[in-house]
């Protein structure tokens, strides 16, 4: 009898023991990991979690001795699978949180906004310059857009101008800049493509590119929402009226990059294929990067008489349905102010 209550009395102790190692083992993996600000880790693929434990301790991040935390994985206590990835690390979270971000793939998101008005050279600077994004933009994954476009189109663009929606784009580190343009044709293309089957009668353009075209010049005509439908408007009765666009974006568009600010009478009488104030009809290429609203502006304009506008100074215009209406307007908003 006398054994039997040792052997109780040994369990019961074994037991206790157990208990309170396992509560130690919890209380101190629960500890927040050492870190004053977000940081993040990146894990290769095929690490382990005493590879990430390891780097951990490397940064001075851990809270608890090692042995525990081995201990704590052969227990169950913690995830010991992780996956490859970039991840943020946060003031208050604990190893167990951590290791559980790892397994289950939850990696740091970024973002890049890719603004519309701006053209795919701009684009192009905003890809390379950020931290967190791949630059891999060659001849080659240039080719493959254009490539991409035309097997969705039936038609072989130009240049990649304005194939592209502009919005905010999110991601995981270093994905390849290629990948974020591939997303936003694809979101232009989608758009684009609703956008034409609910398109208005009687548009006079016989493509989605080409409303994608007038698209471009609307997004660089004004910067006001309230007035893209109009701009559009005008447009589409100019086109309707076989009279030029004559509009000053496409004309600075054609110059390029020797543009220095400031439009002359030479440049206006310039002859490009942009210079809608020499060419009847829309040019042969988008000329900016459009958004939503401009490309729903020229697929369904409003309805309006006006043929001609002109900046009032205030980012608004004025619009006139006359030749001496807006003759007028001229004097009043543009040339008292010079």
């Amino acid at each position: 009898m006398a054994v039997f209550k040792t052997i109780f009395i040994a369990l019961f102790i074994g037991v206790l023991c157990l208990v309170a190692g396992g509560y130690y083992m919890a209380q101190e993996l629960s500890a927040p990991l050492k870190l004053n600000s977000p940081q993040l880790i990146t894990i290769e693929k095929g690490s382990s979690a005493h590879q990430v434990v390891a780097k951990l301790e490397q940064r001075d991040a851990l809270p608890v001795n090692t042995l525990v935390i081995k201990l704590g994985m052969k227990a169950g206590m913690l995830s010991s699978g992780v996956k490859a990835g970039t991840y943020w690390l946060e003031p208050g979270m604990n190893l167990e949180a951590a290791l559980e971000r790892f397994s289950q793939a939850d990696e740091a998101q970024f973002s890049v906004s890719l603004i519309e008005g701006l053209t795919l050279a701009q684009w192009q600077q905003s890809l390379q310059q950020h931290p967190n994004i791949k630059d891999d933009l060659t001849a080659d994954t240039l080719s493959q857009l254009k490539a991409k476009w035309q097997k969705t189109f039936s038609v072989a663009p130009l240049s990649l101008e304005g194939l592209f929606l502009a919005d905010t784009y999110h991601f995981t580190h270093h994905t390849r800049a290629s990948v974020i343009l591939r997303r936003a044709m694809q979101a232009m293309s989608d758009y684009l493509t609703s956008q034409w089957q609910q398109r208005a009668v009687n548009l006079p353009y016989d493509s989605p590119y080409e409303a994608l075209i007038l698209a471009s010049i609307i997004e660089k005509e004004t910067a006001v929402p309230a007035e893209r439908g109009e701009i559009a408007g005008v447009f589409v009765n100019r086109l309707r009226s076989d009279m030029r666009l004559q509009t000053d974006p496409t004309v600075i568009y054609g110059i390029g990059e020797s543009f220095d600010g400031n439009i002359t009478r030479a440049h206006l009488r310039q002859k490009n294929a942009y210079n809608t104030y020499v060419i009847k009809g829309l040019p042969p290429t988008p000329i900016a990067m459009a958004g939503r609203a401009a490309v729903t502006a020229a697929l369904q304009p409003a309805g309006t008489d006006a043929l001609y506008f002109v900046a009032k100074g205030d980012g608004s215009h004025q619009f006139s349905q006359t030749l001496q209406q807006h003759n007028a307007a001229v004097r009043k908003y543009q040339l008292q102010n010079r």
